[in-house]
Order: structure tokens, then C-alpha cells, then sequence
């Protein structure tokens, strides 16, 4: 069984808040993509918390229908499920995006877009367009291929594409390319994720080659992955 590093508590608690209930919800965030169940001394440990704690903590959690005792451990009780629906159904993927874009926009004074896969070639779905008058001019709803430009080329390569690239994108979580597409742009891209541990899109900054930063890279990867656990995605996705 793999060790996890424990989180001290004065890291969890939010400013005016309860701690009880800060460490209730640092147990349901311990389950990650592929668990079904965790045995209290995983959940303890991944929460940071002593067993004891951890125990009364779960027992609460399972009076709730959040989580459920099961015989090899703890689940994800029906409540989960329910409240997923409730906000699912409302929902605005743009309302996630849109003030991404345009923060990376104001930072670094490039232009912004978020990129998902539409059959052989990808969508502009959101964009906020640099505030300088050099820019490419692309637009939302225009369609690019896939197997150019470094926001195809992350949807590639978490499509399942072979290759160094696509290889080196997994392994990085970014993609920085320059006169992949246009000879004389250059293009930052890192994945989006959903709760599931799904891909949602490809958070990319563009800008013309003589602009481009080294910069750049940790800027739009830091978005992408803060994008991700705003979404309900995990931080060891990006690991």
C-alpha cells in the first residue's frame, strides 16, 4: 500500500469556519480517480488525520448519505451522486472558463482560448483576444486541425495518439510549440479535466513568435491545473 503525506490540520481550516467540518470534507476529497473503496487507514492518512478522528468524522459522513460503510471500507454514498445531478444540471462550462481566459489575458497580455475536439478537428468554444494590436485573429467558433498547433496537439495526445510529442505532452502536461500551425505564431497549451478524470479541453495562450516567453509554459500549465480542481479534477493529474 502506497504512503501518502499527511496534511496538518491548521492547512485545512478555512478562515471563520468549522473545523469539524473541514476535515469531514478533507476525507470525501481523499478519494481519487479508479477508488471504490478505502479502508480507514488510507483515508486517515491521506487526510491527515489520527484513526480516531477519522472514524467519528465518518460516521457523520455515512448518517449523511455522503459516504457508505461497506466490508473492505468506505464508499461514495447515494448523496454524492444527487448532488452531482443538481449541478450538472446547472452548469455553465463558460462560467468555469471565461474568467480563466481572462486572467491569463491580463497577465500576459497574449490572447487566450480554450480548444475541444470536434471529430478531426477542434473548436475555438472561449477566447478573450490580447489587448495589443499584434495579435492572431482567431475567433470563437473557428475550427483548426488537430495535428497542428499546440492546442490539437495536447487534444491528441490525450486522445490516446502515438509519438514522442504526444508522449513528452502526457508526461509534461503541456505543449509549447512555435510555427506549428503559422509560421509566425506560437502556441501554450495544457489540458482540462473533469471530476472524472476526463478531458474537457485544451487551455491554450497564443501569441506572435517573437512574444513568446519561457515564462509562458508554468503560467499556462498553473491555469490549466487550477482550472481542473475548480472543475472537481484532481491535482495528481497534473503530477
Amino acid at each position: 500500500m502506497p504512503r501518502y503525506k499527511t496534511r496538518p490540520l491548521s492547512e485545512a481550516a478555512a478562515d471563520g469556519g468549522v473545523a469539524a467540518v473541514d476535515r469531514a470534507l478533507l476525507l470525501l476529497r481523499a478519494f481519487r480517480q479508479g477508488d471504490k473503496t478505502l479502508t480507514l487507514t488510507v483515508l486517515a492518512e491521506r487526510a491527515g488525520l489520527v484513526k480516531s478522528t477519522a472514524l467519528r468524522l465518518l460516521a457523520s459522513l455515512v448518517h449523511a448519505g455522503l459516504l457508505q460503510r461497506r466490508e473492505d471500507g468506505y464508499a461514495l454514498g447515494s448523496e454524492i451522486s444527487r448532488l452531482q445531478a443538481v449541478h450538472a444540471a446547472s452548469f455553465n462550462l463558460g462560467e468555469a472558463v471565461i474568467p480563466v481566459l481572462r486572467q491569463l489575458a491580463e497577465a500576459t497580455r497574449e490572447s487566450a482560448a480554450f480548444h475541444v475536439r470536434q471529430g478531426d478537428q477542434r473548436l475555438c468554444l472561449y477566447r478573450v483576444d490580447s489587448p495589443q494590436p499584434l495579435r492572431d485573429h482567431g475567433r470563437e467558433g473557428d475550427l483548426f486541425p488537430l495535428e497542428k498547433g499546440s492546442g490539437g496537439r495536447v487534444l491528441l495526445a490525450f486522445s490516446g495518439a502515438e509519438g514522442d510529442i504526444y508522449d513528452r505532452i502526457r508526461r509534461e502536461k503541456v505543449a509549447v510549440l512555435s510555427a506549428d500551425r503559422v509560421p509566425d505564431l506560437a502556441g501554450v497549451s495544457s489540458p482540462v479535466f473533469d471530476a472524472a478524470g476526463h478531458l474537457l479541453g485544451a487551455l491554450t495562450l497564443i501569441m506572435p513568435l517573437s512574444r513568446s516567453h519561457p515564462s509562458h509554459r508554468e503560467v499556462v500549465r498553473k491555469a490549466a491545473l487550477d482550472l481542473t480542481l475548480h472543475l472537481g479534477g484532481s491535482g495528481h493529474l497534473f503530477a
